[in-house]
C-alpha cells in the first residue's frame, strides 16, 4: 500500500485574498507535479484534501494524473492544526492507495507518525508543492521518494 502526502502549492497572502487561493507559482508547481506523477505512473484510489481553497486547487490540478476517473474529495481532519492520529489510524487500517493534500504542520506530523511513530520528528523537508511517497510493508512505513517543486522546475 502506498500513501502520497502532498503539501498544497504556494498560496497568495491572506492580505491579498483571505481565501488564500494558489498563486501563479503555486498553480505552475501543481501542474509540474501532476506531469511528474503522470510520467512515473502514480495512480490512487482516493484523493482527499482539507477543503481549504489552496488544498482543493492543488488536488484538482493533480487529479487528472492520479485519479483519472474519480474526483478529489474533501476529508475532515486534514487542517493545519488537526490531530494526525485519526488519519494515521485510518491509513493503518486501510488497503487503498491514497493521496492526501494538506498543510503544514499536519503533513509533516503525519509523515513522522507513520514512519517513526513520532509526530514531533521531522522526516521530510516540506515546502509548498512537495510530495512524499510512503509505502507500507511488513516492516512498517518507509519513505520511497520525495520531490520538491525546485527539482521539478529543473526538469523543464
Amino acid at each position: 500500500m502506498r500513501v502520497y502526502v502532498v503539501q498544497h502549492g504556494e498560496a497568495v497572502a491572506k492580505e491579498v485574498d483571505p481565501a488564500r487561493p494558489l498563486s501563479e507559482k503555486g498553480r505552475l508547481d501543481g501542474e509540474r507535479l501532476a506531469a511528474f506523477l503522470a510520467r512515473i505512473g502514480v495512480r490512487v484510489q482516493r484523493l482527499i484534501h482539507s477543503g481549504k481553497t489552496r488544498a482543493r486547487q492543488t488536488a484538482e490540478l493533480v487529479q487528472w494524473a492520479v485519479l483519472p476517473r474519480g474526483r478529489a474529495e474533501e476529508h475532515p481532519g486534514l487542517g493545519p492544526e488537526d490531530p494526525v492520529a485519526p488519519v494515521a489510524e485510518e491509513l493503518e487500517a486501510g488497503d487503498q492507495y491514497v493521496m492526501i493534500v494538506g498543510h503544514l504542520p499536519f503533513v509533516g506530523r503525519l509523515v513522522g507518525r507513520l514512519v517513526v511513530g513520532d509526530e514531533t520528528r521531522s522526516i521530510a523537508g516540506f515546502v509548498p508543492g512537495t510530495a512524499v511517497c510512503l509505502e507500507r510493508s511488513v516492516a512498517g512505513w518507509q519513505v520511497v521518494w520525495m520531490v520538491r517543486p525546485e527539482v521539478l522546475a529543473k526538469e523543464e
